[in-house]
């Protein structure tokens, strides 16, 4: 599902529940050993998906262990996300000379509980949810997901923190013959910082995608142009996927 919405330079991997063939290294078991049953599965599966991932870049199968705030730590060389909500679970990764970051999120198609999109929310952002209220698209749970996307990518890219206000984010659609509502979105950053290579990173540009009842967002940062606009091209905690 969330292929659709990658360049070619990105490899993915998504189950829509659990994998009951997937496995855990000890160090990655060790994390989850007195966790729920549902978190176990969830973590388990969403690294089983990493793995698939991997090779299909050529690469052996590795432990995937969080980081500083969550980030996953990819073999040297590759970059990449992980998400997984009820219902689905994905993973995307990418050599590193191709992409500079991936940030996704994956959300169920269900609006959010009651007060968090007013937490998340800028004035603008929170008019374009409530314009769209009967839609069959729930415009709160996307905007939600875009935002936790930006984050992914922000993070590892430059390091920094990044609140729900400090991307203002908007949204298209595109006309589709069949198939759920699918669209672009750019995130103005209203606290932008230097990139890697001293550029001034303000926007991102991101894809996303509804259907089977799951919600999906994607940004690709390319390895080769880290600029003021960096964009995905077609082909609560701020918890980054594991």
């Amino acid at each position: 599902m969330i292929e659709a919405l990658l360049p070619e330079a990105a490899v993915a991997s998504d189950v829509f529940g659990p994998d009951g063939s997937a496995t855990l290294y000890p160090e990655e078991a060790a994390l989850v050993a007195r966790t729920t049953d549902l978190r176990r599965e969830e973590f388990t599966t969403v690294r089983a998906c990493a793995r698939r991932a991997l090779a299909a870049l050529g690469l052996p199968p590795s432990p995937v262990l969080p980081g500083v705030r969550n980030v996953p730590q990819w073999p040297d060389g590759v970059v990449g996300s992980m998400t997984h909500c009820a219902g689905y679970r994905a993973a995307v990764l990418a050599r590193d000379t191709d992409l500079a970051m991936v940030g996704i999120d994956a959300e169920p198609d269900l609006p959010l509980p009651e007060g968090v999109l007013e937490s998340i929310a800028l004035p603008r952002e929170l008019a374009w949810v409530r314009t769209g209220a009967g839609a069959r698209l729930c415009r709160d749970r996307l905007l939600f997901s875009a935002k936790e996307a930006v984050y992914k990518t922000w993070y590892p890219l430059l390091g920094t923190e990044l609140d729900f206000e400090d991307a203002d984010i908007s949204f298209r659609h595109e006309d589709r013959p069949s198939g759920g509502p699918r669209g672009t979105f750019t995130a103005r950053i209203l606290r932008p910082q230097p990139g890697p290579e001293g550029r001034m990173v303000n926007t991102f540009t991101g894809r996303w995608l509804s259907e089977h009842g799951i919600i999906v967002t994607a940004i690709t940062v390319p390895a080769y142009r880290v600029a003021s606009t960096v964009q995905s091209r077609p082909g609560t905690a701020r918890y980054q996927g594991g």
